[in-house]
């Protein structure tokens, strides 16, 4: 399936390990770096949405669905 420049967004509830949701604020933090009172503005749902997009997209996910195995 060719890649479409449509998106939309959608919520999806997925499983990821304690550890990985971890290094994902962890990380998270560190790019954004703490304000003047040591406080973090991060939002680690939209972190976790752009990392999984951006993995779906890297690693063929529209051709991952095409593929009726995957169903099974």
């Amino acid at each position: 399936m060719p890649e479409s420049q449509d998106k939309i967004t959608i919520h999806a509830t997925i499983e990821i390990g304690v550890v990985t949701l971890q290094t994902i604020v962890q990380n998270a933090k560190k790019l954004a770096g703490a304000d003047e009172k040591g406080r973090y503005r991060v939002d680690t749902a939209e972190t976790v949405n752009h990392l999984v997009s951006s993995f779906l997209s890297a690693h063929g996910f529209d051709e991952y669905v095409d593929n009726l195995e995957n169903y099974k």
